[in-house]
């Protein structure tokens, strides 16, 4: 069994997917990031960056093994049970490359788009379009390896679990796809997918779509190394 530690966000949704598409069972564990339900000391011992998601997986020998960080979720999982990863050492190589891509500039750049779109108490300029622009160059980096073939890949793997979130939501974030017609088809066709269905609507009684209130927003925007000592 794994304990798996979530909220509804893009970033939850990465692993989520690759739990459905494996046909895992795992005990949901609601993380209710507004209410700052991940700076709880005992959440600390398995996520030391304080987010989600999170696994901890009983199904091993010895002590259970907690994993933060989505990328290493997806690859252990993946490595794990040998599913959507190819097991050579250039397989290997090429999925780390685009994984490492996805959390380093993707998943970034939409974050942080998504924040001066979403979340920011008053609308500023500057940021919301350097990030916006971002977004736009990786959506054209996407464009260009989707060229000739339906998945990232070329086959469905955990990287096309770890991209398709933050280009699910390209629309809210004021991005047409319209000049992408490569990422348009892809992103269409992982969504057809049954298990990613399941996924996107695991814990969707949690969404709410009013904007954040104050406590909230310095809850989740405005954390510290002093908060971190005082979570200890």
């Amino acid at each position: 069994m794994i304990d798996f530690y979530y909220w509804p966000t893009p970033n939850g949704w990465k692993v989520s997917i690759m739990l459905e598409e494996c046909g895992l069972d795992y005990n949901l564990i609601p993380l209710n990031i507004n209410k700052g339900d991940q700076f709880a000391p005992e959440f600390l011992k398995i996520s030391p960056n304080n987010r989600m998601p999170v696994i901890v997986d009983h199904d091993v020998e010895g002590e259970p093994v907690s994993v933060f960080e989505s990328g290493a979720i997806l690859f252990y999982l993946a490595n794990k049970y040998g599913k959507f990863i190819d097991a050579s050492p250039q397989g290997q190589k090429e999925c780390l490359e685009w994984l490492f891509w996805q959390v380093g500039n993707q998943g970034p750049g939409a974050g942080n788009l998504s924040h001066f779109v979403n979340y920011a108490p008053e609308e500023m300029a500057y940021p919301k379009t350097r990030f916006a622009n971002e977004y736009d160059r990786c959506l054209g980096i996407l464009e260009r390896k989707l060229e000739g073939q339906d998945y990232i890949l070329g086959y469905y793997s955990i990287v096309d679990m770890i991209c398709w979130p933050w280009v699910l939501i390209a629309k809210p974030l004021g991005q047409s796809l319209d000049e992408f017609p490569n990422v348009a088809r892809w992103r269409n066709s992982v969504k057809q997918r049954p298990a990613v269905q399941r996924g996107v609507d695991l814990g969707k009684e949690f969404r709410r779509s009013a904007p954040p209130t104050d406590e909230e927003r310095k809850i989740l925007f405005n954390q510290t190394a002093k908060d971190i000592k005082q979570s200890q």
